[in-house]
């Protein structure tokens, strides 16, 4: 999710869920101890429960930036083992881990000896040439020797050489059922689904077997199934915020974020799947995305959009 979870898709999102554990984009360690730190650890206090995800293969600087994400405030730090990029290949970041497990094992204890929040890993199931259940067993146990205690599975293998990360989103076969006999084999720990999840009755479906479940594109590109969330999952019985309920509660956000110099378009872009699935889902994308670079008057062309999702 590099580029879209950031604090003003975080913020946005928080709207519609306040039980939903959100995530930042994965940060580099590099990024945060030789880059603009405060910058990347930014958030709005608003945004709890929140885990901060970082990419690295350096236990010694994972501490390092695990210790700052506890001083900063952030409720769990996550290890990603599962982007496929090229990129971050390159730099031993991500799903080429998997081949490394040992190493893995030592990156997580070197943050659990760091710090007293929660340490989690997200990975995938495999990646090709180490794909076997009996590899992804020592993968796992591994890690969980090392203190971990929560595993996000993305329930394919990563094919590390000729596809891209939306193909490997795409092309390998979700296996639920790998990710479901490793939660009977270590039923122990926490195990939380993630991949080609889309529905709420996708998720209760799952919950029958996971601890829990991670949505991903599927929230970001239809932000207001998160809107059902705590009644329908958290059993919170509290009323559905509308769209237009959203969209309202986001302009002092907004109007904050003018203020500061920032542009409306650096928090809309995050908000155009709002309108999805009724009449005028287009005039408001158009207003927010392209209309949005031309107008003097942001906030009632804000104020245009809201009323369009009035009654939504």
């Amino acid at each position: 999710m590099m580029d879209w979870t950031d604090r003003h898709c975080r913020f946005f999102l928080r709207l519609l869920s306040r039980e939903a554990l959100l995530y930042t984009e994965m940060v580099t360690t590099g990024a945060i101890l030789h880059g603009d730190a405060a910058r990347f650890l930014r958030y709005d206090a608003a945004e709890h429960p929140l885990a901060l995800q970082l990419g690295g293969s350096n236990p010694q600087e994972l501490a390092a930036c695990a210790r700052l994400a506890e001083q900063a405030g952030y409720d769990e730090v996550n290890l990603n083992v599962g982007c496929p990029s090229d990129r971050v290949q390159n730099n031993m970041i991500g799903a080429c881990l998997m081949g490394h497990p040992a190493l893995v094992a030592e990156c997580v204890k070197a943050m659990q000896d760091a710090v007293s929040i929660p340490v989690t890993v997200k990975h995938r199931i495999g990646i090709n040439g180490r794909d076997s259940y009996a590899e992804l067993c020592d993968f796992v146990g591994q890690v969980c020797e090392a203190g971990c205690r929560s595993f996000t599975v993305h329930a394919r293998i990563a094919i590390l050489e000729g596809l891209s990360p939306k193909e490997n989103r795409e092309i390998p076969p979700l296996r639920y059922d790998v990710a479901a006999q490793l939660k009977r084999d270590f039923s122990d720990l926490e195990i939380i689904l993630n991949g080609g999840i889309k529905t709420l009755d996708e998720c209760r479906e799952h919950l029958r077997t996971f601890d829990g479940v991670m949505l991903g594109r599927e929230a970001y590109h239809n932000p207001y199934l998160l809107a059902a969330v705590d009644r329908e999952l958290f059993g919170r019985d509290t009323p559905q915020v509308s769209r237009s309920e959203a969209l309202q509660g986001l302009r002092p956000y907004i109007e904050r974020h003018l203020a500061e110099g920032g542009a409306m378009h650096h928090v809309t872009r995050h908000v155009l799947g709002l309108a999805q699935g009724f009449p005028g889902a287009r005039c408001f994308r158009q207003l927010l995305s392209v209309d949005v670079h031309k107008t003097t008057d942001p906030l009632g062309l804000l104020d245009q959009a809201i009323e369009l999702l009035q009654g939504r």
